[in-house]
């Protein structure tokens, strides 16, 4: 039995409730089957960005109590749906020192975790400081890299390469390079489309050529 993985490149938003669904997925995905998962940088509504209308906002309340519903009903999961967003770009830049450190997936987890189901306000530095440390990190070291140029490319770079791709929304979730998975989808539908990669690479799979 072969014993390769499957390569997971995924562009997410803390501000994004359906990228938390879809971390859920993923997260079984990883105890189901042999992938690994790479987490990549986007940002919704960058610094500057127009403040929402009130149309906008009032779409998203009448659509949180099917989004609490869903969540748990497919998801298996709490969620606490905001009507706000803030400017994730330190919470994105975070992730890249907590990644070089060998930390980006329990960092990764530990923040939409806390914003999505603790209702911890992640915008505040302080805040991704205290999750930083409980992770191990040092946090002198975390809070001088939110400030770093170095990480802040790295972001910029995952927010080029998603323009490049021509994603337009995220979650954003591409299998092997090749095939993409938009929106939040549960593990079965992200187990299905593993399964075929595999089997397309042991030669079991139809011939698309």
């Amino acid at each position: 039995m072969s014993d390769a993985r499957v390569r997971i490149d995924v562009w997410s938003d803390y501000n994004c409730p359906w990228c938390f669904l879809a971390s859920t997925s993923l997260e079984k995905l990883q105890s189901s089957h042999p992938v690994e998962v790479h987490w990549h940088s986007y940002e919704l509504r960058p610094k500057g960005s127009p403040p929402m209308s009130p149309e906008y906002k009032a779409r998203i309340e009448a659509a949180q109590p099917r989004l609490v519903a869903m969540a748990k009903e497919t998801y298996g999961v709490e969620i606490s749906p905001k009507t706000s967003v803030f400017d994730s770009r330190p919470a994105l830049i975070g992730a890249k020192y907590a990644e070089a450190q060998g930390a980006g997936a329990a960092y990764h987890r530990a923040v939409m975790r806390a914003y999505w189901q603790e209702d911890k306000q992640i915008e505040e530095r302080t805040v991704l400081a205290d999750l930083a440390e409980e992770l191990g990190l040092d946090r002198d070291a975390f809070l001088a890299a939110l400030d770093d140029p170095a990480y802040d490319e790295q972001v910029q770079a995952d927010i080029d390469q998603a323009q490049q791709y021509g994603l337009t929304g995220v979650p954003a979730i591409v299998f092997d390079m090749r095939y993409l998975i938009p929106g939040a989808q549960p593990h079965p539908v992200l187990a299905d489309a593993v399964d075929q990669i595999l089997a397309e690479s042991n030669g079991n799979g139809s011939d698309a050529s």
